[in-house]
């Protein structure tokens, strides 16, 4: 290997290990096309929180267990168990839930979700997932009762 091969793959390297400089600092929290911390779902606490939750809406390969969470923005969890697939199927679900949700979050009302997937996610490509989940977000805070299925 001649030296400027190296130096070149060095010069390459360090390149990625600098900060982005178009990206402002502190700017993820309002900035829609980012997934912050702030919008999960990270303890073990909130997710055992949404297993008595009330609200429940239930779609082709999701069910989705939201509540009320007093804070002004959405949060959302995954769970994706083995029952779904092998890990590299439980990823693209989840890489699909979350840009789903991150498209849909300035929309949605400030609750906790919980998205859980079904075996019949698994064979859903990104449009069958985002018209699903899409489906469900209309339906959340919405009672039983109101929906189109029981009116008469």
């Amino acid at each position: 290997m001649s030296s400027s091969a190296g130096e070149q793959r060095v010069a390459r390297i360090w390149l990625f290990a600098l900060p982005p400089s178009n990206i402002p600092a502190g700017s993820g929290s309002d900035d829609v096309s980012t997934f912050p911390k702030s919008v999960r779902l990270r303890k073990r606490a909130d997710f055992v929180a949404l297993q008595n939750a009330a609200g429940k809406v239930t779609v082709k390969g999701f069910l989705i267990v939201w509540q009320d969470n007093g804070h002004d923005l959405p949060r959302l969890g995954i769970t994706a168990s083995k029952k779904t697939g092998c890990a590299v199927v439980r990823n693209r679900i989840k890489r699909f839930v979350r840009e789903t949700f991150r498209c849909n979050r300035r929309t949605l009302p400030p609750v906790d979700m919980n998205v859980i997937a079904r075996r019949e996610s698994a064979a859903m490509d990104f449009r069958g997932v985002q018209r699903e989940l899409e489906k469900a977000f209309r339906r959340m805070g919405v009672s039983p009762c109101v929906r189109e299925v029981c009116s008469l």
